[in-house]
């Protein structure tokens, strides 16, 4: 599988494996009325405003030419939140209700367009770049994530960064175990996810 960076025919793409492993690594399909609304969270801020450290893993056989993975990252986070509140959040607030108290999986999103949570300055200012990794299950286990990680954690080290940070739901354990291996530790528990950071 070939790893190359993001162009915007791509976009349609990644929202699909953003949607099909957006339920702590699971598929999520058919959890979603609106399944778009997953990569509008977790993958459209960072393909609309730092498309530079996107990201692409082509499959191969009858995916040949199909994204089956992505890493998206941000260099600065604090630039980076401040860019979604100016730009990438006001339309879709306007196309999505606050739902005030949200109960369905659609809901939940909407509430996070209308409410994006912060990340800390006490994690910023060791761990500045954050980012985030899906894998269809046809390209997992086999060393692609790892290979895709390294292209952003070298692409954010030349860059300047000297930390990075992600979030991981603690349901995924999975994905929690690859980010140890990776030499990732955990920054903060939280009941729902934890934050892990690595210095560059």
């Amino acid at each position: 599988m070939e790893i190359r960076a993001f162009q915007p025919a791509d976009e349609p793409a990644l929202y699909e494996v953003c949607l099909r492993t957006a339920d702590s690594g699971r598929d999520a399909t058919g959890l979603y009325a609106d399944p778009r609304l997953p990569g509008h969270v977790y993958a459209g801020p960072y393909l609309a405003l730092a498309p530079e450290l996107a990201f692409v893993l082509d499959g191969t056989g009858s995916d040949a030419g199909t994204p089956v993975g992505y890493v998206l990252g941000a260099l600065d986070t604090g630039r980076f939140e401040a860019a979604c509140e100016l730009s990438w959040w006001p339309p879709l607030r306007r196309r999505y209700p606050d739902p005030g108290d949200p109960a369905t999986p659609d809901e939940r999103l909407a509430a996070l367009i209308h409410h994006p949570p912060a990340q800390s300055r006490d994690i910023t200012a060791r761990y500045p770049s954050h980012l985030h990794i899906d894998l269809l299950p046809v390209a997992q286990g086999r060393g692609h994530g790892r290979a895709l990680m390294q292209r952003l954690l070298d692409a954010l080290g030349a860059a300047g960064s000297p930390g990075v940070h992600l979030g991981v739901a603690t349901a995924n354990g999975n994905a929690i175990g690859f980010y140890r291996r990776l030499g990732f530790a955990e920054l903060e528990t939280f009941p729902t996810h934890l934050t892990m950071g690595l210095p560059l």
